[in-house]
């Protein structure tokens, strides 16, 4: 629980290039219940402790989880610190891909021969429906994806939750540890998705993306947020807040 706060904590570990790269969905489903600790890890900040929260939430980034950078490296040891105290992590595109070089190897993410991008279908693999944070997201799912890089499917330490038709590891989970990850970005809301494709256009567009269709199939990708969902219902279980998210979960349905 962060210092001065009735709320448990949740950590918003930012490695986008910009500060102020905070998800609009994850603050929707998280500020009722967390007090979120935006550090942003790209410009070198990172907590004090790793005791302070219940869950850590892991950005993209334009990097690669293998280059040799300070705040890479330092990253990877934070992980390593949150993976030994069992305090659930979640990772979307880049933070999928440093959680598995933390907690598998750092020969777990490598470079695909060209980029994988759009609106992709993921098909669950069997076990998902049963995972904690899988669990009601049905045999399909649909997500905007965009990698360079791609984490591997065969590390024993890792269980594949999902795979797309050239990408056999979009979602996986780790054995042993509480860590998610995600490919995909599952983040992206349809109201904030034609800004965020148009920030990023140029690098889109050097990986043959068509941005303007992009825009236009902009997809709410609600089914995929599911997993956000369980994933803060299960950093709320040791805290007994978990029927408190659920009320949460009901009163965003009504809306």
């Amino acid at each position: 629980m962060t210092v001065g706060t009735t709320k448990p904590g949740l950590l918003f570990l930012n490695n986008a290039t910009r500060r102020d790269a905070r998800p609009e969905f994850l603050d929707r489903m998280a500020v009722r219940s967390f007090d979120i600790d935006d550090r942003w890890a790209y410009g070198g900040e990172f907590p004090e402790s790793a005791d302070d929260y219940v869950g850590v939430y892991l950005s993209g980034s334009p990097h690669g989880a293998y280059e040799n950078i300070p705040w890479i490296e330092q990253e990877h040891g934070w992980i390593e610190r949150f993976a030994a105290r069992r305090v659930p992590m979640f990772g979307v595109c880049f933070g999928s891909q440093i959680l598995a070089s933390a907690l598998c190897g750092r020969d777990q993410v490598f470079r695909r021969d060209d980029c994988e991008v759009g609106y992709k279908w993921l098909d669950m693999h069997d076990g998902a429906g049963a995972d904690p944070v899988c669990r009601g997201v049905g045999a399909r799912v649909r997500m905007f994806v965009w990698h360079n890089d791609e984490v591997s499917a065969g590390h024993p330490d890792m269980q594949v939750l999902a795979s797309t038709d050239v990408c056999p590891n979009q979602i996986w989970r780790h054995r042993a540890a509480p860590a998610w990850g995600v490919q995909g970005h599952l983040e992206i809301t349809r109201r904030e998705a034609p800004a965020w494709f148009e920030r990023n256009r140029d690098r889109l567009e050097r990986d043959r993306a068509d941005v303007d269709a992009l825009i236009a199939d902009a997809d709410e990708s609600a089914d995929a947020k599911t997993m956000l969902r369980n994933f803060l219902d299960l950093c709320l279980e040791a805290t007994g807040r978990a029927e408190e998210r659920s009320e949460t979960n009901r009163a965003e349905a009504r809306a």
